[in-house]
């Protein structure tokens, strides 16, 4: 696009010169005006066709809204403005003088010098031309007094006492009769025509001022030469006489000076008309071109705005890779080097906060990932203790909702979580930026946990607290510290039990003959008490020596259906129902067939006893035996609808000596968790007061014990 407004606005201009060179030249100007000015006309077209394509391609961008176009339609503008304005003025003020100038070359004065001076030159002529006839007629009257055979001698000697340039004697009909000249190179005379001899004829006389092509104005006169009688032949002097060569010069002058002036006169307003379109025609294609390099101008200046403008605009997005080429290496170039520099800064900087922030958002990831597999419980709190990050252990422990207290002070935290809360405030309150560690006791749950909390830095302050559930733990060192005990009591009680069960017998056989019957009954009565109490303290030795020895499981797969249909077989004459509920199609679990017989012996004998003992006598009493697969083991579980268990036990059921009889030794459940412990297997007891409990006892499958 630049080449070809140079290329054309070069020929505009070439065409333009050679116009304005025709318009100065009077034979330029008939020869070529026509076809120059078409010519240039043309180009102007071309011109304005090509500022039309700009203007309506730059239009179309701006209504695209495109990126940079308003600024180049404002560079055009100012530009063009530029161009116009004083062009504008310029071909007013240069159509007003020219105008005048042309009308100046009119002036009356000047119309009346030449005309004087035409009249003048014309008088001059005409007063030679006078004499010159004068002086015709005197030497035709000398004449006709000679002879015909006379006249060349006469002719001659007249001619030089005339003082002209050549003299002829012609008859009527053109013939020559004798001639005299100056001219010694002239051997034909100039002969008078038919023509002339005829007005000579009748007027008396002719007379004639002659322009030969290329040679000086020459007088001609034609008088007739009357004879003595009317007999004669009529003859014909013709005299001419060239004019001198200065006056003929100034002559000629003045008659081209007039002549010209003449036809600059009868084309003023032509000549006008030509000047004016041709300076219009120079100003069109001089703007045209203007605008269209203004174009190119704009487009230049505006390019380099537009392409670091969207780069900006790339950088307001996030793209800091964008680069903008250097197009020069003025001010503009030197600030796209201090952009680029700039992106390349941004760019850098970026992904050096998108590294940290992977960075981050990795250790994020595994920190959410930790919290959400951590078993213990973790919560942050802000500075004024408002709960702002909990991860599912927590609830789990809690067994409550956290979310539900996002953003809520410890103290406003629901009731049920109260008995956690207080003391949890209580200490953060008391430490304040220390460390400390206590165990909580949750009202309700019975669970016992160890938290430990602390202050956060100070950067983003707050604290953070750490608890776990150890009432697994407190119950299992509870059962070993048990163990010990059983394993203790069996050994010190049971070896003094059977000397004292032989003494009581021995007593009874050596005083029962010696005694009166009443005294020996009582002695009777007393040993038999001994025997009995000493046997059931071999029975709750051999308990503890169970609990603390119980043996390794020999384990096996087994039909879990088959040996609670065995077992139950043994209470069908017991007056409490036992409904069962079992499973179809169990797969077989991997346990010891004798501990699994004893686990399920004593979850239906406390089910027995806990329906004798109750208080609530309105509902026939029922025990349900329900097994069913339940992921990857099989639970089996014993339900009753007697009193259930006191909540304050629940977190001790397991223990020995925690019965709700009023008679036994607590080791039932205990034993059973041991058993269900060993087998890998889980045990829990869902306790509903007045409505009964439900002991699951869940056990792994053969495949994958």
């Amino acid at each position: 696009m630049k080449t070809l407004v140079i290329v054309v606005a070069a020929l505009a201009g070439v065409l333009l010169f050679l116009l304005v060179t025709a318009s100065a030249n009077v034979s330029l100007l008939a020869r070529h005006y026509p076809l120059l000015y078409w010519l240039n006309a043309a180009l102007a077209a071309a011109l304005a066709a090509l500022v039309a394509w700009q203007l309506v391609a730059l239009v179309r961008k701006v209504r695209a809204r495109a990126f940079g176009s308003r600024l180049t339609l404002r560079f055009l503008l100012l530009f063009a403005l530029m161009a116009v304005v004083p062009g504008a003025l310029v071909y007013t003020v240069s159509v007003q003088f020219l105008v005048r100038s042309i009308e100046s070359w009119f002036d009356v004065k000047v119309d009346a010098a030449l005309q004087g001076g035409m009249s003048l030159s014309q008088s001059a002529i005409d007063q030679v031309l006078g004499e010159l006839q004068v002086k015709g007629r005197a030497v035709a009257l000398e004449l006709a007094d000679h002879a015909p055979a006379q006249l060349p001698l006469v002719l001659n000697r007249l001619r030089e006492q005339a003082g002209v340039q050549e003299a002829v004697v012609v008859a009527a009909n053109g013939r020559l009769i004798a001639s005299a000249s100056a001219e010694v190179d002239r051997f034909v005379p100039d002969l008078p025509s038919a023509q002339t001899l005829r007005q000579a004829r009748v007027g008396r006389g002719y007379s004639v001022v002659e322009s030969p092509p290329g040679k000086p104005l020459v007088l001609r006169v034609v008088v007739p030469i009357v004879g003595a009688t009317l007999a004669e032949e009529p003859r014909f002097l013709q005299l001419r006489q060239a004019l001198p060569e200065t006056f003929a010069r100034a002559t000629a002058a003045v008659e081209a000076a007039y002549r010209d002036y003449r036809q600059l006169a009868l084309a003023r307003e032509e000549l006008k008309l030509i000047y004016i379109v041709t300076l219009t025609l120079a100003l069109g294609m001089t703007l045209l071109a203007a605008i269209a390099l203004a174009a190119i101008l704009a487009n230049r200046l505006s390019e380099p705005l537009a392409v670091l403008a969207g780069a900006t605009q790339a950088v307001a997005r996030g793209d800091f890779s964008r680069q903008a080429p250097v197009m020069s290496r003025d001010e503009l170039g030197v600030l796209t080097e201090s952009f680029n520099s700039m992106t390349r800064q941004l760019d850098e900087a970026r992904r050096v906060v998108e590294s940290n922030r992977a960075a981050l958002e990795t250790a994020k990831a595994r920190l959410e990932n930790i919290l959400a597999n951590l078993n213990a419980g973790v919560l942050v709190f802000d500075r004024e203790l408002a709960l702002s990050i909990s991860n599912p252990g927590a609830g789990a422990i809690l067994g409550a909702e956290l979310d539900a207290c996002a953003g809520l002070r410890l103290e406003h935290w629901p009731g049920a979580l109260q008995s956690f809360a207080a003391p949890v405030r209580e200490q953060f309150v008391g430490h304040g930026t220390g460390t400390w560690q206590t165990e909580l006791a949750m009202a309700g749950s019975g669970k016992a946990l160890l938290a430990r909390g602390a202050a956060l830095p100070a950067a983003g302050g707050g604290y953070v607290l750490v608890f776990d559930d150890i009432t697994q733990l407190i119950q299992a060192q509870r059962a070993t510290a048990w163990a010990e005990v059983a394993r203790r009591l069996a050994h010190e009680i049971k070896n003094p039990l059977t000397p004292i069960q032989l003494s009581a017998e021995r007593l009874e056989m050596k005083l029962a003959g010696k005694l009166a019957a009443e005294d020996a009954d009582a002695v009777r009565r007393g040993t038999q008490t001994i025997v009995n109490q000493v046997a059931s303290l071999k029975a709750m030795v051999d308990d503890f020596r169970d609990y603390a020895r119980l043996p390794a499981p020999v384990a096996a797969g087994m039909d879990l259906n088959a040996l609670v249909r065995e077992v139950l077989a043994l209470y069908e004459d017991s007056k409490i129902p036992i409904r069962t509920r079992l499973a179809a199609a169990l797969p077989a679990v991997w346990a010891d067939a004798a501990q699994i017989r004893q686990v399920l012996h004593n979850l239906v004998q406390n089910a027995q006893d806990a329906l004798e003992n109750r208080h609530d006598t309105r509902a026939e009493p029922a025990i349900e035996v329900r097994t069913e697969l339940a992921g990857d083991g099989v639970r089996i579980s014993v339900s009753d609808n007697g009193d259930g268990f006191p909540a304050e036990l629940m977190t001790r059921i397991f223990e020995p000596y925690v019965t709700t009889k009023p008679r036994g030794t607590g080791l039932g459940l205990a034993i059973v968790k041991k058993i269900v412990d060993e087998h890998r297997g889980s045990i829990a007891i869902e306790s509903r007061p007045a409505q009964g409990a439900s002991v699951s006892v869940l056990l792994p499958l053969a495949k994958a014990a």
